[in-house]
């Protein structure tokens, strides 16, 4: 016979088949303490082989790095087979992007994935345990069981969020999501302490390369990187998350090396925000969001789907945009031309083509510059490449 638990105050009395009790079960004090231990917990994946860390690994900036046939382009899911179709984005400073919604302007804006289909961090958390090529459980119902097997959360859950999460599914669910997101919002993910941030607090002086890279960056004559990639008004503004959520179609081909492996169709589009349920207009086809530029030294592979493995290569790739030099269409990882647009339509060539082109002193710079954004703890990290 299956144990009953029964909620006690802030304890739970395990009371076994032969009816003999057991000692009561502490809580975790606070949703961001249960919800560190649920991100960690391959007990939610349908073999109990992958958490939320697998794909979003804290020792590398939460992202994924685990190599597939694909490379770290895209992930493997808890079935050891699945691989995806897109790029596993950093769960670094994510709380920053403001929930899904239309602006005043009639931009798209916030929200969580590359196409915003969650609207919150929670909603976004709700996410890879049913995703059959992620954590692949069947439901709801069969992730609450296992929450309820575990006598601590059962414990948490009922003294944190009520007694109807030790009963009912969906908010036990609900209850997992909130936890997971709390943990996300917290410090840990968004400590601002990169050598940008020592920077603007006089703590640190950048290089000469790297203060050239960041007078290009935020410069309104040479790159204009900062129409998208800047969400407060100054280039000396503390806790920049470098992103202004908005989704844009920059023009980038598809990872036709991910796609002979992962099983997607060769002539599979990825049609981002139009891929979003909430979304029909065919003028959003191709949109991503703005992803932050935090950590993006570390965080490679690159856009969506994980199609550039370095990071100058993505500098090169906004450069073709501005030169017409045909060395400057080459993608140095191939060899060969820059592959064409995924989808050719609606491309941002006004935010893409902003200035003159540039030489590799000055692309050398902008790297060097983003760099200086990577998070203390991942510094060690930059060297080690």
């Amino acid at each position: 016979m299956r144990p009953i638990w029964i909620t006690a105050g802030v304890a739970v009395l395990a009371l076994s088949a032969a009816g003999l009790a057991q000692a009561p079960v502490a809580p975790y004090d606070s949703l961001e303490s249960w919800g560190e231990a649920l991100f960690f917990d391959t007990d939610l994946s349908a073999n109990r082989t992958e958490s939320c860390a697998s794909c979003h690994s804290p020792d590398l900036a939460f992202t994924d790095p685990r190599e597939t046939q694909a490379g770290r382009a895209v992930s493997i899911g808890d079935d050891g087979v699945s691989l995806g179709d897109r790029n596993a984005p950093t769960a670094a400073y994510a709380r920053f992007s403001p929930a899904f919604h239309r602006t005043d302007m009639g931009k798209w804006k916030g929200g969580q994935f590359h196409d915003g289909r969650a609207a919150t961090l929670a909603d976004q958390a709700k996410g890879p345990p049913l995703n059959p090529i992620e954590m692949g459980m069947p439901d709801e119902a069969a992730v609450a069981a296992r929450l309820w097997d575990n006598p601590r959360y059962l414990a948490t859950m009922t003294a944190l969020k009520g007694p109807q999460t030790a009963t009912d599914p969906l908010a036990a669910y609900d209850a997992m999501a909130e936890a997971i997101a709390a943990f996300e919002a917290t410090d840990s993910f968004a400590p601002f302490d990169s050598k940008y941030d020592r920077f603007l607090r006089g703590e640190e002086k950048l290089s000469d390369e790297e203060e050239l890279g960041r007078l290009l960056f935020f410069s309104n004559q040479f790159t204009n990187c900062n129409i998208c990639h800047q969400l407060n008004r100054g280039p000396l503004e503390e806790e920049e998350t470098f992103s202004n959520y908005e989704y844009h179609n920059i023009g980038t081909p598809a990872n036709v090396q991910a796609r002979a492996v992962n099983g997607v169709s060769a002539d599979h589009v990825d049609r981002g925000l139009l891929d979003n349920p909430n979304i029909s207009d065919p003028a959003q086809a191709g949109k991503f969001k703005v992803p932050t530029l935090r950590n993006v030294a570390v965080t490679g592979p690159y856009m969506h789907n994980g199609v550039f493995a370095d990071l100058r290569t993505v500098v090169l790739f906004y450069n073709k945009y501005n030169s017409r030099r045909p060395e400057r269409q080459i993608n140095p990882e191939t060899g060969q031309p820059f592959g064409p647009p995924e989808v050719p339509e609606n491309i941002s060539l006004t935010e893409l083509e902003t200035g003159p082109a540039l030489d590799d002193k000055r692309i050398d710079a902008i790297v060097a510059f983003l760099e200086t954004l990577t998070d203390k703890r991942y510094e060690p990290l930059l060297r080690d490449r």
